[in-house]
């Protein structure tokens, strides 16, 4: 078991836990991410480990209330534990002091690219951050990012804060004003990190992306989460998360990613009937 020694909501829907889990804090690099499982009846989801702190031997996760799982999550609190912790898995971003990398995340991308403009920052980057969300009110790790980044540029789909329109659309504006940029990292929605990957293209800007695939056990075994790479199959959880945002066949991805969507809406009605009236009209009870 491994207890949740603090909770913090950052917007609604979104949610901080820490947990601790010495052996991955010790262990955890930037890019990596855990599966967890709440309980002997659960599924495995995969997370980012957003922070570790080494003294404590806690690590950070960031999660948000999407579908039943993750609403389970969500509602556990300080002093609760979740049964299954395993990580750290994936490959690490590589870290070098390539120059100037443009950080862009997306709504909750904003919590894996955190790490990675941190681990920039410390070998040396120069970080220019661009971190979006749909409105200010869903904006996360304001402050966080800030810190990490020597130049940061905040847009809002609504434009409530920042700019009024997309991450892309600085992207776009910072290679007109011909800045000198080493590598762009984005982080987020499918669609998203796709459009991105299309505005760095023309410019041969090398550019990464963090996958986000169904995956069952975050091993390579059950080959849930392959995914397509240039002529080469890969799979996120071993080979990933990150990979060449020119190579991604992201229109194969958001199909397999819509899989199971029947089972899922399924689920969380169910779930939702049992929390909220403890009737069901898929069950007995």
């Amino acid at each position: 078991m491994f207890e949740i020694v603090e909770k913090r909501q950052l917007c609604h829907t979104v949610y901080l836990l820490r947990i601790k889990a010495p052996r991955v804090a010790a262990k955890r690099k930037a890019g990596q991410f855990v599966m967890i499982k709440i309980n002997e009846q659960g599924e495995r989801i995969p997370l980012t480990i957003v922070d570790s702190d080494l003294k404590e031997g806690t690590i950070s996760i960031i999660v948000q209330e999407v579908g039943k799982t993750t609403t389970e999550i969500c509602a556990l609190g300080a002093g609760d534990n979740v049964m299954d912790l395993v990580g750290p898995l994936g490959r690490p971003t590589h870290i070098e002091n390539f120059g100037t990398a443009v950080c862009v995340g997306g709504g909750i991308g904003v919590a894996p690219i955190y790490p990675i403009s941190k681990a920039l920052k410390e070998m040396g980057n120069r970080v220019v951050s661009i971190p979006g969300a749909r409105t200010k009110d869903l904006l996360i790790l304001e402050d966080e990012m800030r810190a990490v980044s020597d130049e940061m540029h905040i847009t809002t789909d609504d434009g409530s804060y920042g700019h009024h329109g997309f991450v892309t659309q600085i992207l776009q504006k910072l290679i007109d004003e011909k800045m000198k940029i080493d590598i762009v990292i984005g982080i987020g929605p499918i669609p998203m990190m796709k459009a991105v990957s299309n505005v760095t293209r023309p410019y041969n800007i090398h550019t990464l992306v963090s996958l986000n695939p169904i995956m069952v056990d975050g091993t390579g075994m059950c080959g849930a989460c392959r995914v397509t790479i240039g002529d080469e199959i890969r799979f996120v959880c071993v080979d990933g998360p990150e990979f060449d945002g020119h190579l991604v066949d992201f229109d194969e991805l958001i199909m397999r990613n819509r899989t199971y969507l029947k089972e899922e809406k399924m689920a969380m009605e169910e779930f939702t009937y049992h929390e909220g009236t403890g009737q069901c009209e898929r069950c007995e009870t």
